[in-house]
């Protein structure tokens, strides 16, 4: 039996809360409110992962999803987060296209919207960029090279952003890219993030999520 990648486990996950939420609600034949979304969902996920239901990979995720729901209630958004978790991974695993090519157009838009766009420098040290509250995203020469092969992504990219989270993701899924969390303790620009693309969208955990 083949394993499941995160993609597929996490999709998964995604998919059958959203289709158990809407069965019992059929069952029940009642709107329900947005608290009560919430609570039947965050008993979902208890139950998932004493069940052990769905893959390892995901076990991490459906711990913080259900203390966050038990702290903040309805203002968890579970089933919002669904909705976008399904959205977004729908989205790549329905797109053909290679992600050197994905990469190359998102950086071409990135300039037309006039960012400061850098993929001819050396990054082995911290850095500092004058941008003058500028957009701006930095890829390693290195990685830029050498990790994109006949248009497709052989190996991890880093990317060194500073700009709105939300237009960089949206910006990114409309190329067929799936980005991971910005980190800013790993990134050797300042004031910059790093954020990471990954072969086939392959990433180990769960990528930024449009709002």
């Amino acid at each position: 039996m083949n394993s499941q990648t995160y993609n597929q486990a996490v999709l998964e996950l995604a998919r059958a809360g959203l289709a158990d939420l809407t069965a019992s609600a059929q069952a029940k034949k009642a709107q329900r409110t947005a608290a009560q979304e919430s609570h039947f969902l965050c008993n979902w996920m208890v139950e998932a992962l004493k069940e052990k239901r769905f893959s390892k990979l995901v076990a991490d995720d459906l711990t913080a999803w259900t203390r966050m729901a038990r702290s903040q209630g309805a203002g968890a958004e579970l089933k919002r987060l669904l909705e976008r978790i399904v959205h977004q991974y729908q989205s790549v695993e329905d797109s053909h296209v290679e992600l050197g090519t994905a990469l190359n157009a998102m950086i071409a838009e990135l300039t037309q919207l006039e960012w400061l766009v850098f993929t001819d420098t050396e990054i082995n040290t911290k850095l500092k960029l004058d941008a003058d509250g500028q957009s701006s995203l930095v890829i390693d020469v290195k990685e830029f090279t050498q990790h994109i092969q006949d248009n497709q992504l052989i190996k991890p990219i880093n990317l060194y952003v500073r700009a709105d989270e939300q237009l960089l993701t949206q910006i990114a899924l409309s190329h067929g890219l799936l980005i991971s969390q910005g980190n800013k303790k790993t990134s050797l620009i300042k004031h910059h993030k790093t954020f990471q693309i990954y072969p086939h969208n392959q990433l180990p955990a769960l990528c930024l999520l449009l709002a």
